[in-house]
């Protein structure tokens, strides 16, 4: 027999997926205007990952995984944070972090339509509602004249459409790929390979690298709460929820988080908030919701699933 979900813990993880998560724009945004995109990236997710591996030999969690989920690791380790999360970290050079955010909500639609397109997936009438209104939502976001005359901001933002392309495929891959099912080591050598990557990317392009100690104090404590909030703890409360609530709650992060990264990157950056931005927001979200709610967030449930058999298992 299962046991009811800790209540107190469901709530904390649900705090961790909202707002922790939500707030990573604004902490990548305040070290990447201090470090280089690839280094700051892979700093983050190198040591978050040696400190998962240390916490699965503290819990006594086997790290012994086959050569097969190894690749697979990798694979997804390079579409989710190695290109997904690091192309995102060089974007915000050029773009808000709240923009970011709200563009990036736009993944359900690209992952319905890839969906469609790879799988053959049938698109529901409602999903074909929420694809129009994630369109025009996009579109009204990206055609500011705010926006699009700053510098390179046109570039940033084909960054992280080339990061959506990322997520979403790396969200089907993950769905049918044979990886460990213990999340902790999962998690673990996604991050850690990931981060090993993005350090070859980073000196691939010249990147300078620096001790912690010359980096500022913001720099500094962004960095650490990236990589102990951001990285682990959120990652292990998305991974926890995802085995004792349903997938569709769990989704819900999806409309929560741009909504916290536009309301700091106000707060903390002064970075404005246009009426029309307020609107695109409303109508993209609006669609997100439509497409979640019709296509019953398959990769969430077939992810869920593979946790579920884990737990049996334990």
């Amino acid at each position: 027999m299962n046991k009811s979900p800790n209540t107190a813990l469901v709530v904390l993880a649900f705090f961790s997926i909202y707002f922790i998560w939500g707030s990573t724009y604004l902490l990548n945004k305040v070290a990447v205007t201090e470090l280089p995109p690839f280094m700051l990236a892979s700093i983050r997710f190198t040591t978050a990952g040696i400190l998962v591996f240390i916490l699965c030999k503290m819990l006594g969690i086997s790290l012994a995984i086959t050569k097969k989920q190894f690749l697979n690791t990798v694979i997804a380790g390079f579409l989710f944070l190695a290109f997904g999360n690091g192309i995102v970290v060089w974007a915000l050079k050029y773009v808000d972090s709240g923009f970011a955010a709200l563009q990036i909500s736009a993944q359900p639609l690209v992952v319905l339509l890839m969906m469609w397109i790879i799988d053959g997936k049938k698109i529901k009438p409602m999903s074909i509602v929420g694809v129009i209104l994630g369109i025009i939502g996009i579109y009204l976001l990206v055609s500011q004249k705010e926006i699009i005359n700053q510098e390179n901001s046109i570039l940033g933002m084909g960054m992280i459409f080339m990061c959506l392309l990322s997520w979403s495929y790396g969200s089907l891959f993950v769905a049918k790929a044979n990886l460990p099912l213990n999340y902790f080591v999962n998690t673990g050598y996604q991050m850690f390979t990931a981060g090993i990557l993005l350090m070859i990317a980073s000196n691939l392009f010249g990147e300078t690298w620096s001790y912690p100690t010359e980096w500022s104090s913001p720099t500094q404590i962004s960095m650490i709460l990236l990589i102990l909030f951001g990285s682990i703890v959120a990652f292990t409360s998305f991974n926890y929820l995802l085995k004792t609530v349903s997938p569709e709650k769990v989704a819900t992060s999806t409309y929560v988080n741009p909504i916290i990264a536009l309301l700091l990157g106000w707060y903390f950056l002064n970075e404005q908030i246009t009426p029309q931005s307020i609107v695109a927001a409303a109508i993209l979200l609006t669609g997100v919701y439509f497409i979640n709610t019709t296509k019953k967030l398959l990769i969430f449930a077939r992810f869920r699933g593979r946790m579920g058999r884990k737990v049996k298992q334990d």
